[in-house]
């Protein structure tokens, strides 16, 4: 992991952010979504504090992690939802687990005491990923939608703060 780094994502990012957030896509296990949306789009439904990439010793976008709120009633002021994408070529180096430690402290420092997300269960690398980061399973949405016109599940994981009582 010597070779990976962890940064604020800056607009300047986006080019890569977005081509690997649709590398993801095209895998087909990542998401619902089938294109990345436009950078208008991204930026306007992340929270700014708490998205970061992984990049290499070129300072290449090889990773990235941003959440969202939950929801705009403040007793879930405290509750965030977050993706992670790995470039299909960094895969296996480091980058996910290091953006994920980074997510973790920074959104703890603002006082959130839940990262959430859903996962579909043939992603396995990326329950691992987050199993191995102090997630743990929620439990299954069962045909919660359908995808490439297959029903699919959802796991749900999420992280809770030891530290935010």
């Amino acid at each position: 992991m010597a070779d990976i780094a962890v940064r604020p994502m800056t607009a300047d990012d986006a080019d890569r952010v977005l081509a690997i957030y649709q590398a993801g896509l095209d895998g087909g296990n990542a998401s619902f979504e089938t294109v990345a949306p436009t950078w208008a789009a991204f930026d306007a439904g992340r929270l700014a504090d708490h998205r970061f990439v992984a990049v290499d010793t070129d300072d290449i976008v090889v990773g990235w992690v941003a959440v969202s709120p939950t929801s705009s009633r403040a007793v879930y002021a405290g509750v965030v939802e977050h993706s992670v994408y790995i470039d299909p070529a960094a895969q296996g180096r480091g980058a996910g687990r290091l953006l994920l430690e980074v997510l973790i402290a920074a959104t703890e420092a603002a006082g959130i005491w839940t990262i959430q997300s859903g996962v579909f269960p043939e992603n396995a690398a990326s329950l691992a990923l987050h199993q191995r980061a102090g997630f743990r399973v929620i439990g299954t949405r069962e045909r919660v939608g359908r995808h490439h016109g297959r029903w699919r599940d959802v796991i749900l994981l999420e992280r809770r703060s030891p530290t935010i009582a």
